[in-house]
């Protein structure tokens, strides 16, 4: 089986600024790094340019995976198209390999048929964009029940109809698989994971929500150990990226000693 590689979302440790983020990973022994266009006072949105997001990556070694994320990709419009252009064009001036795509997550846009065909829409819409640029664009299901894309094998069957495997590929994020209960991996469509535990013993599965995402330890209730030795054993070969959300995690003083313990714990199940 191929080694367990990791990758580090910003979203690891937000407050830290984009260089340190990537001193961050290196000193970890992580070359791949996910940056993100929500986080207030750091890069992208801080205005800090792309070619200097590309400088401080070379200079740490680091291979930019994604940016995280294109919002309401579903949901097309002006404004949508807007947005992708210019994250698109962000991704190919900093060197970064993908653009990570979420869908509406509001309760609306849910039905049966209306799903279908706006993600089909979307796709039509961003396949000559991202190929121009030369950025894969990655269709990230959510596993809540008031999203509007929470099915792998959804966007599997639209990715397949238009013949866009290399255009397009998946997220597979531990913590909304367990949610949406999809038990059908797509190893050979996915192109990144996304890992993050969940070990509060009393909320339920219904309501578990971003904050409660923490670094995988042993106590993970997603299951993230058995999710990750299945999509290996399948084939994945791509990386698995910290993406915790808990501010119990964002606050720590020594974020790379609580990632080691992560890794650690991972590489010894896997």
């Amino acid at each position: 089986m191929p080694t367990l590689r990791f990758a580090l979302n910003h979203m690891a440790a937000p407050s830290l600024p984009i260089e340190d983020f990537f001193g961050l990973a290196t000193s970890l022994g992580i070359d791949a790094v996910e940056i993100r266009n929500d986080l207030t006072g750091n890069a992208i949105i801080d205005g800090t340019s792309p070619e200097t997001v590309a400088e401080a990556a070379q200079r740490h070694g680091t291979t930019i995976v994604s940016i995280n994320a294109l919002q309401r990709f579903n949901e097309w419009n002006a404004t949508r198209a807007d947005e992708a252009r210019e994250l698109i064009e962000y991704a190919k001036a900093c060197g970064a390999q993908a653009l990570v795509l979420v869908p509406k997550n509001d309760g609306t846009g849910q039905a049966d048929g209306e799903r279908q065909e706006n993600l089909r829409q979307s796709l039509v819409a961003l396949k000559p964009m991202l190929e121009a640029a030369g950025i894969v664009g990655l269709v990230e299901p959510l596993g809540f029940e008031i999203c509007s894309l929470r099915s792998k094998a959804e966007a599997a069957a639209a990715i397949d109809a238009l013949a866009a495997r290399s255009t397009f590929k998946l997220v597979h994020d531990t913590f909304h698989h367990h949610l949406a209960g999809e038990e059908q991996l797509f190893p050979d469509l996915t192109g990144l994971v996304h890992i993050s535990g969940v070990d509060d013993p009393t909320v339920s599965v219904a309501d578990m929500r971003d904050p409660h995402r923490v670094l995988v330890a042993a106590n993970d209730r997603l299951d993230n150990a058995g999710q990750i030795r299945a999509l290996m054993e399948a084939g994945y070969t791509g990386p698995f990226s910290f993406e915790p959300f808990a501010a119990e995690v964002h606050d720590l003083k020594d974020p790379a000693k609580a990632l080691r313990a992560s890794m650690d714990y991972l590489s010894t199940q896997v």
